[in-house]
């Protein structure tokens, strides 16, 4: 495992104490204002051009943090002197919206140069998917600074695969500060998005006893049995409305529809199944602890002070 899942739980925590601290939703305020309104149109006309963007963009800011924290270190491209994590296991044809971020970024360093980091970027790109989708708004924390380094094998071992069962879940979060929960809460951004044939392909094959009979026979109409045939074609994570930020992943899971084997774990009989049923009756409830989850999330060992840098390329350091 990686250092960000080897650190004693109390570290973890005093290491987020200290920097949550000095992140604020203000942190802009007087320096570059217009980054707001400059991300969210931008975020906006990307999904008014493809609607699984959001869920794209959505899943940039998971994938950053869950690696050395909240850094923009998933942005950068390999260098002589490191191989970075857009070609490791989970985002090697998976992670994408990086031109949107690049957009992004060009246009706020037109009118803010050298201010706005690329991991502050994309917490507000992520707030932004969601609320353009239907979903919950908040207050994004600020402050943070990007890395000057990547780690692909990192992003191998932090970041929990589609065949996780629940004990490795729930470990994996609690190794970052993030609480069962948490887990539950942040697991509902599967309300909108698309998964791949390959990372579903067990689950309806192998576990059709866990799972409702129609349920996999639908997905198996393009998802074959036979390993790489249509191993890229795509399947709605949420079957009911898998473009809607709503609560209507939970109702999957409920019936046995979760589509990843990780999905399905957090209602199968353990201690996460109590928050799932309380999402599944309580749309407000799961938009609050939603919220509350993201801006926890955010605070995932972020670079502040002096610490990194302000890239003005987010694919590369200065």
């Amino acid at each position: 495992m990686a250092s960000v899942v080897a650190r004693p739980h109390w570290l973890v925590f005093f290491l987020l104490g200290i920097s949550s601290a000095q992140l604020s939703p203000d942190f802009y305020s007087q320096t570059c204002p217009q980054v707001f309104p400059v991300v969210k149109w931008i975020v906006y006309s990307a999904i008014v051009n493809e609607t699984r963007m959001g869920a794209s963009l959505l899943r940039l800011f998971f994938h950053d943090c869950f690696v050395n924290g909240c850094d923009g270190s998933l942005f950068l491209d390999d260098t002589p002197t490191f191989t970075g994590e857009k070609r490791a296991t989970p985002n090697l044809n998976s992670a994408r919206g990086f031109e949107v971020i690049d957009e992004i970024k060009s246009n706020i360093e037109m009118v803010c140069p050298g201010v706005v980091s690329c991991a502050d970027i994309i917490a507000i790109v992520a707030r932004d998917a969601v609320t353009i989708l239907g979903g919950p708004d908040w207050n994004v924390k600020l402050g943070r600074r990007d890395s000057r380094t990547a780690s692909q094998l990192a992003a191998n071992n932090s970041i929990p695969p589609p065949t996780s069962d629940l004990d490795f879940l729930v470990s994996n979060f609690n190794s970052v500060g993030l609480s069962i929960k948490d887990l539950v809460a942040l697991s509902g951004a599967h309300t909108i998005g698309q998964a791949r044939c390959t990372n579903f392909r067990d689950r309806i094959y192998t576990e059709r006893d866990n799972s409702e009979p129609m349920f996999a026979q639908v997905r198996a109409t393009n998802c074959p049995r036979d390993t790489g045939s249509g191993d890229n074609n795509l399947a709605p994570l949420d079957l009911q409305s898998p473009t809607t930020f709503d609560n209507n992943y939970f109702t999957n899971l409920v019936n046995r529809r979760g589509l990843l084997h990780s999905d399905q774990q957090i209602y199968n009989g353990g201690p996460t199944d109590q928050f799932v049923r309380e999402y599944y009756n309580d749309p407000r409830s799961f938009a609050s602890d939603f919220v509350e989850a993201m801006i926890k999330m955010g605070d995932i060992r972020p670079l502040i002070g002096s610490s990194g840098e302000i890239r003005r390329n987010c694919r590369k350091i200065n």
